[in-house]
């Protein structure tokens, strides 16, 4: 068994950053059972403006609160569909999941996926959240790349604001292996991504003010790929805003295990699922 958790967890470092995928190994002892699934969505005109939908058959809090996870792959690449044994495990613990596609280079360079991004948020928010005071809270949670999306969402309110959302209805902001504070860039293709140099606008952290969501970051302490420091500025530009993070550093663990944790097959000893479902419990439960 540990020798299959290695090669599925290297096949998931590999596609994150291109390579063959191993996630229809993944996906396929995710669990189904509970869990009812909505797939091909779309959010926008766009091909790649599409969403999956994962709800649980048997809600098991009201009101059930909403994730939308933003997938990583280094701005240039990923699928949904590599995505659903993230979906289905928050659906079968009683979480509504989302989990969109968006542009990625060389088709578009910042902010262009941050408003995908946006567009995603706002569908969420109203076929899903709902407007009145029993509305479901929703949550922006990402990996990698998609946890810098995410961030830009939770924290640069005139993303979703252009998108017709309303951003103060972001009750939190969930980041596996996030960049969030990643300058100077070295890669040519991140420089063209993001500029050269990248300008303060494409960094979460320089958004952050007293008005931020609330926050979990997980990261791992032998993670090479995006280093914890990236959460540690994250999470004292937070506290200095005096907005509420929890912070957690999974020692030895590297950049594919924060978001593999989430399949039954990758946990292991890892808690991060747990952690996910308390920080989204609905006020009073947690």
């Amino acid at each position: 068994m540990r020798a299959l958790q290695n090669i599925l967890l290297a096949g998931i470092a590999l596609i994150l950053f291109g390579g063959c995928s191993p996630f229809v190994y993944v996906n396929a002892v995710a669990p189904r059972e509970g869990v009812v699934e909505r797939r091909d969505i779309a959010y926008g005109t766009h091909p790649r403006q599409q969403l999956d939908v994962y709800l649980p058959e048997t809600p098991l809090a009201e009101p059930t609160p909403v994730i939308v996870f933003f997938y990583g792959g280094a701005w240039e690449r990923g699928s949904r569909a590599d995505y659903r044994f993230v979906g289905r495990a928050l659906a079968a613990r009683g979480v509504i999941a989302v989990v969109p596609d968006y542009r990625v280079y060389p088709e578009v360079v910042f902010p262009e996926f941050i408003a995908d991004g946006a567009l995603a948020v706002s569908w969420a928010q109203q076929q899903l959240a709902g407007d009145t005071r029993a509305a479901r809270r929703l949550f922006l949670m990402g990996h990698s790349a998609g946890a810098h999306l995410a961030a830009m969402l939770a924290f640069d309110r005139r993303f979703l604001d252009s998108a017709g959302a309303q951003a103060g209805a972001v009750a939190g902001f969930i980041g596996l292996s996030g960049p969030y504070d990643f300058r100077p860039l070295q890669s040519r293709t991140l420089k063209r991504i993001f500029g050269d140099p990248a300008p303060d606008a494409t960094q979460p952290v320089e958004f952050v003010t007293v008005h931020a969501p609330p926050a979990l970051l997980i990261t791992g302490s032998a993670d090479t790929t995006v280093i914890p420091r990236n959460s540690e500025r994250l999470a004292a530009r937070l506290r200095e805003n005096r907005v509420a993070v929890t912070e957690t550093v999974y020692e030895g663990v590297g950049h594919a295990r924060t978001v593999a944790a989430f399949s039954r097959l990758l946990a292991g000893d890892l808690d991060i699922v747990e952690q996910v479902l308390h920080f989204v419990a609905p006020r009073g439960d947690g």
